[in-house]
């Protein structure tokens, strides 16, 4: 019993990302996450990923936010 399935070893990105796109915006996940978050005394937002997710923050980081 194989326990991965096959991959193919040339893949569109950029089609995958258009399908990702158009699920995104068929299941509506974006207003679902503002709706869910709305009454949040709390407010987050980590849509573009923090920007210590693997590593050390570094002050060039800051610069490109101020």
């Amino acid at each position: 019993m194989e326990r991965f399935q096959p991959v193919s070893a040339k893949v569109d990105f950029p089609a995958q990302e258009r399908d990702l796109l158009r699920w995104w915006q068929q299941e509506r996940l974006v207003e679902r996450y503002i709706h869910r978050n709305a009454a949040s005394l709390v407010r987050w937002s980590f849509l573009d990923g923090p920007i210590t997710a693997n590593n050390p923050m570094g002050v060039h980081h800051a610069w490109g936010r101020t």
